[in-house]
């Protein structure tokens, strides 16, 4: 069974860029315990678009879903530790684009 690829396309204004990677870089480990993960990359846009990519790979869509509705949901629903406001997002906007892995390659030893 190929593994499948979601890509959240998150629409980044420049002057909230740091805030989004401070975001992702607090969060480091957050998912990799998840069952069925398997890669996680924060792509930052270097020319052209102000589009930000969040590249995760799962062993099927069922990992990725159980993830989504379970640990990710409960960290970005707020509230959290002291019971304070949820900041305001970084990102003005985001789409969630999904794929399933056909080929693959790795570096020949």
């Amino acid at each position: 069974m190929p593994s499948v690829v979601k890509i959240n396309v998150l629409t980044v204004p420049t002057e909230q860029r740091e805030v989004l990677e401070q975001r992702f870089a607090s969060r480091a480990g957050a998912v990799e315990g998840s069952d069925g993960f398997e890669w996680f990359e924060l792509l930052r846009p270097v020319g052209g678009t102000d589009q930000y990519l969040v590249y995760t790979r799962w062993r099927s869509e069922e990992d990725f879903q159980a993830w989504m509705n379970g640990s990710m949901k409960a960290a970005h629903q707020g509230g959290g530790e002291g019971g304070g406001e949820r900041p305001k997002p970084a990102a003005s906007g985001s789409t969630l684009w999904s794929f399933e892995v056909v080929q693959q390659a790795s570096p020949k030893n």
